[in-house]
């Protein structure tokens, strides 16, 4: 009989330390979050993980010694600017490592049928750091540092890392542009930070075909994105057949969010992390990790990690039927068939 497995949630007090009380990235959104899920009770159901710090030799993994002795050394003093959007204080530093080190930590104990999957609620966040450069609030790039830390560990061929965060993920982009082991999939609004990811961006070399853009227009909500799901990322699963996914879970596109202009609803992020799991029970033995990215609404934002911890674990909390997906709207569907011509394409 297959053991039982349950669902991971990865957390520590220090994600905390690295803050700037006047910046939207700061720690009070982890400390909303917590709220939120200690009064609904959910954390009941699921399984504490204790991170650790990533090693200086697996942050290299995607970030060269350059980068990470660049932000080492910035985060000596007090707060300080390393571009306009992006702060570090002398926490932020163990911080990144600590935050990346809990992604690696719950690929772990996936990959060793501990779990069956986690989310991990770390600061900062990742998916716009690109290799050689902090951008965007991100320092180190965590999911991409856990994806390259999957292929050297266990030897995978074939990661998912969806990517449902309201902003592009430039930095995963980059770094697995060339890279046919990661299949990366971004649903994100259009014409907004950091203005990358185009239809037409599917990759390089060996990588070509396996980026996938999906540039929504701004005012999006639920249908268009499970939309987006079934018809593209699903059918694509069924060629690709992951082994692990990875989720760069940005909850900035709930409509209560201040940074950005999608419309979903909190029990959306509930029914796409549903599907991330039909993917993963389809393909890859049921692995799931997610990891916080943006979200930046104070009551949103912890609604949706609600709903996605219900999923996640399989909790049966109460929510909402789905949309209808025919209604999606008009630019939505072309955004759809252009992203589909451009990878047949390919």
């Amino acid at each position: 009989m297959k053991p039982e497995r349950k669902t991971g949630l990865v957390y520590h007090e220090d994600y905390l330390l690295h803050d700037n009380p006047g910046h939207p990235e700061n720690k009070q959104r982890l400390k909303d979050i917590n709220a939120l899920l200690r009064d609904r009770g959910i954390l009941e159901g699921l399984t504490p993980i204790s991170p650790r710090e990533a090693e200086i030799e697996e942050i290299q993994y995607v970030h060269p010694r350059a980068h990470i002795d660049y932000i080492a050394t910035h985060a000596t003093g007090g707060l300080s600017s390393l571009d306009m959007d992006t702060y570090v204080n002398e926490h932020s530093f163990p911080a990144a490592r600590l935050a990346a080190g809990g992604v690696l930590t719950a690929v772990d104990r996936v990959m060793n049928e501990d779990l069956d999957n986690a989310f991990c609620l770390v600061r900062p966040p990742g998916h716009h750091a690109e290799p050689d450069r902090a951008m965007g609030f991100c320092l180190f790039n965590n999911v991409a540092i856990a994806a390259h830390h999957a292929v050297r560990a266990y030897g995978l061929e074939r990661i998912l890392i969806l990517d449902w965060d309201v902003h592009h993920g430039n930095g995963t982009q980059t770094a697995f542009y060339s890279d046919p082991r990661v299949l990366y999939f971004s649903v994100h609004q259009h014409f907004i930070f950091p203005g990358t990811g185009a239809i037409h961006e599917v990759g390089a070399g060996d990588g070509r075909g396996y980026t996938v853009n999906v540039p929504y227009p701004g005012g999006c909500s639920d249908a268009e994105y499970e939309l987006a799901l079934r018809e593209l990322l699903m059918p694509l699963c069924a060629d690709y057949r992951p082994q692990l996914v990875l989720v760069s879970a940005g909850q900035d596109c709930h409509e209560e969010d201040p940074l950005a202009g999608m419309n979903l609803t909190s029990a959306a992020f509930g029914r796409m992390t549903e599907s991330v799991k039909k993917i993963a029970d389809e393909h890859a033995d049921a692995r799931v990790v997610m990891a916080l990215e943006g979200g930046y609404s104070r009551r949103g934002a912890p609604e949706a990690l609600f709903f996605i911890l219900d999923a996640l674990a399989g909790l049966g909390a109460e929510r909402p039927e789905g949309p209808d997906m025919g209604a999606a709207r008009e630019e939505a569907k072309s955004t759809i068939q252009a992203v589909q011509k451009q990878l047949d394409g390919t």
